[in-house]
């Protein structure tokens, strides 16, 4: 019996070993601080909508259930609704057009599918639940601006680089490293960079799903820019970039409050 449990202990271990290295985008501290930034943001009836959904479980701790159930296979179908990955570098309009016509299972279509599907008065409880969690989710995935990256490199995941001395890629680099390297709890994170204006939240809010993958994707474009094979990143790199990383989270956390009153609160 202990042989056993000890068996089921190890692989649990390696499968949350792996699964950060490869497309867990934001970690569990980013997607905290994405739906912790949002639940700041909720008007009131958004607010008591998703508490009956949610029950005692916050938006914060709801987040990461997309990648923790990543562990049974029966939910590898939702593998590809994380990330939306480009050939090349589009300008506005040009993604704008990519995007009217994508069909592909991706988190454009994807997200698109679940806010329909939330705004169905008669949906079941189940269902309601589950695709909450992933639409808190795939918002912040598609602030992690390697998950809007280049098809050939699997979105960084294969550009090899080391951090402090430790030898990942540069996918972990943003989903993870650089947000840890901060040093703070996901509370923490989110009270020290949850600073907004009105003219800032509106102008966020209303900008259709689009207009964020540009911006994401323009960021991947200057990541890609920024790295050499092989790089060696340290201090520096964290100097470089931690304040496009900290924009990130914000606008993830002020759309994601945006399209969530949108779904329960109008």
């Amino acid at each position: 019996m202990m042989k056993k449990t000890f068996t089921k202990i190890c692989i649990l271990a390696g499968i949350l070993v792996y699964l950060p290295g490869f497309s867990m985008a934001w970690g569990l501290l980013g997607h905290r601080i994405v739906a912790e930034i949002a639940n700041s943001y909720l008007n009131a009836k958004a607010r008591v909508e998703i508490q009956k959904i949610l029950g005692n479980e916050s938006m914060a701790m709801a987040s990461n259930w997309p990648d923790f159930i990543k562990s049974d296979p029966s939910y590898n179908y939702l593998s590809k609704w994380h990330y939306i990955d480009f050939d090349q570098s589009l300008s506005y309009q040009q993604m704008q057009d990519f995007l009217q016509q994508d069909t592909a299972t991706d988190a454009y279509t994807k997200l698109n599918f679940l806010v329909k599907e939330l705004k169905n008065k008669s949906l079941p409880a189940d269902k309601k639940l589950m695709y909450l969690k992933l639409v808190i989710h795939i918002v912040g995935d598609l602030h992690q601006p390697l998950h809007t990256g280049r098809t050939e490199d699997k979105g960084g995941n294969t550009i090899k680089v080391s951090w402090f001395g430790q030898q990942t890629n540069l996918h972990a680099v943003w989903d993870e490293k650089l947000i840890e390297y901060q040093q703070l709890s996901y509370t923490e994170y989110t009270k020290a960079i949850n600073y907004t204006t009105p003219a800032q939240r509106t102008e966020w809010q209303q900008q259709p799903i689009s207009k964020w993958i540009y911006d994401s994707n323009q960021l991947a474009q200057k990541i890609y820019a920024g790295i050499k094979p092989e790089a060696r990143l340290s201090y520096r790199y964290n100097f470089d970039y931690v304040a496009d990383l900290n924009q990130q989270l914000l606008k993830g956390g002020v759309r994601l409050a945006g399209l969530l009153n949108t779904i329960f609160g109008s």
